[in-house]
């Protein structure tokens, strides 16, 4: 059983903040995605865990211990990063199985360990290769299995599928989600990608100015937003926030229809045709949204079916669903019911 705690975790570069009082739970066999624009603090936070960098305040426990003092070496925990941190010069067979040779680990033991890593992922023909030798993916695969190997208590991942085009990113998930299930393990996982967080994590922890937004499952931060930030952040294409009045009313694109009797008299500045869907990108004009007057000028994207044919400079009306709209407080953002 392996969990994870922050307590009040704090830690500043000069004078910025970048991880600011973060509490935090991760229970054990659960796969915790940090997801936040660049600069939030989820690396700086999942490094704090790691043991890579020296929190000012607060504690780490990991299955009830505190290891906020311990070296990374001691807090039983394997991090895979972005640049795969291979060693050009050893074999992949050598690469997986060096953590275990440096813990001194008997070779009959090694043998056994790598082997089963790279059954696990399909790369026991990679053995006698060298990462030179290799593709992204295919050297994504054995930092994987080096960080398997070494039977952790947590697995850290920073960002590890940054580097790989969009057919191997797709392909990537799939195949650590497999790994998540098979290996039963707790898994901490940043990115900055909001379609990684909701396809890959099991709850989503929104981190923002080196603070938590929310924490839930991909659904619930989907569907019921704390705060205008989530609401924009996740989400693709992102949820639209129009100034009504003394609130935001916020809804998804795919929430909207043209209809003659539409709430929003729009004007449409572009349309990005992606085959299976348009995006319509305009420009308010007026409208009426939840009985609050929506201010003119701001733009909003909607999803429309591919075969509505329009124009630039077209004024039009698109219809909100009701049930679909959310409101948010004009300035702290915070979520209203």
């Amino acid at each position: 059983m392996t969990n994870l705690q922050l307590r009040q975790l704090c830690k500043s570069f000069g004078e910025l903040c970048v991880v600011d009082r973060v509490d935090l739970e991760v229970q054990d066999g659960e796969f915790l995605v940090l997801v936040g624009p660049s600069g939030c603090g989820k690396s700086t936070l999942l490094r704090l865990i790691a043991g890579l960098e020296d929190a000012e305040e607060g504690q780490v426990f990991i299955d009830g211990n505190e290891v906020s003092e311990l070296d990374p070496g001691q807090r039983d925990v394997a991090m895979v990063f972005q640049n795969y941190a291979l060693y050009p010069h050893m074999t992949v067979a050598k690469n997986i199985g060096f953590p275990l040779r440096m813990a001194k680990v008997a070779k009959p033991e090694v043998a056994e360990r790598v082997a089963s890593a790279c059954q696990l992922l399909g790369i026991e023909a990679l053995l006698n290769r060298k990462p030179a030798q290799l593709s992204g993916g295919q050297q994504q695969r054995v930092a994987l299995a080096r960080a398997i190997v070494r039977r952790p208590k947590l697995f850290l991942f920073d960002e590890p599928l940054s580097n790989v085009d969009a057919k191997l990113r797709a392909e990537m998930r799939a195949e650590l989600s497999r790994l998540h299930q098979r290996l039963n393990a707790t898994m901490v996982y940043v990115t900055h990608d909001q379609v990684e967080a909701m396809t890959l994590g099991t709850r989503i922890a929104v981190i923002h100015q080196g603070k938590i937004q929310q924490i839930g499952t991909p659904l619930e931060i989907y569907q019921t937003p704390a705060n205008a930030f989530v609401a924009s952040f996740m989400g693709s294409p992102p949820m639209n926030l129009l100034q009504s009045d003394e609130v935001q009313i916020g809804f998804r694109p795919h929430d909207c229809a043209v209809s003659e009797n539409g709430a929003l008299h729009v004007q449409v500045e572009l349309v990005e045709a992606l085959g299976h869907e348009s995006l319509l990108h305009a420009k308010v004009i007026d409208g009426i949204l939840n009985g609050a007057i929506v201010r003119p000028a701001q733009t909003l994207v909607a999803s429309l079916p591919c075969e509505i044919a329009l124009t630039i400079g077209q004024q039009i009306r698109l219809q909100i669903k009701t049930s679909a709209l959310h409101k948010f407080h004009a300035e702290s953002g915070s979520r209203l019911e």
